[in-house]
């Protein structure tokens, strides 16, 4: 699987996330993301949302600073945190387990 992926809309306002971990929540395989902006910034999202709904590409498009980082991120630092992961555990056979 693919472990770096463009958003083709900005999520919080940033463009470029790395997948970290894969696990199964009822039956569905959950991908959770990170920015690679910004840890704060992260979120599960389903296989079928990652894959075939056209939102996202493969690997990291080359943007221009004002594509990839967008005012919508310094609104959304500037203002309260939204809920979102709390932790992000990384599989044994995670790329990014350093431990």
């Amino acid at each position: 699987m693919e472990k770096f992926w463009t958003s083709k809309k900005p999520i919080k306002g940033l463009r470029h996330f790395v997948l970290v971990n894969e696990v199964k929540e009822e039956g569905n395989i959950i991908f959770l993301m990170v920015s690679v902006i910004d840890s704060e910034i992260s979120f599960k999202i389903t296989y079928e949302e990652l894959i075939n709904s056209g939102n996202w590409d493969k690997g990291w498009i080359n943007l221009s600073k004002h594509q990839s980082i967008t005012v919508e991120y310094v609104n959304y630092k500037s203002s309260n945190k939204e809920e979102g992961i709390d932790e992000i555990f990384i599989n044994e056979d995670s790329l990014f387990n350093i431990s």
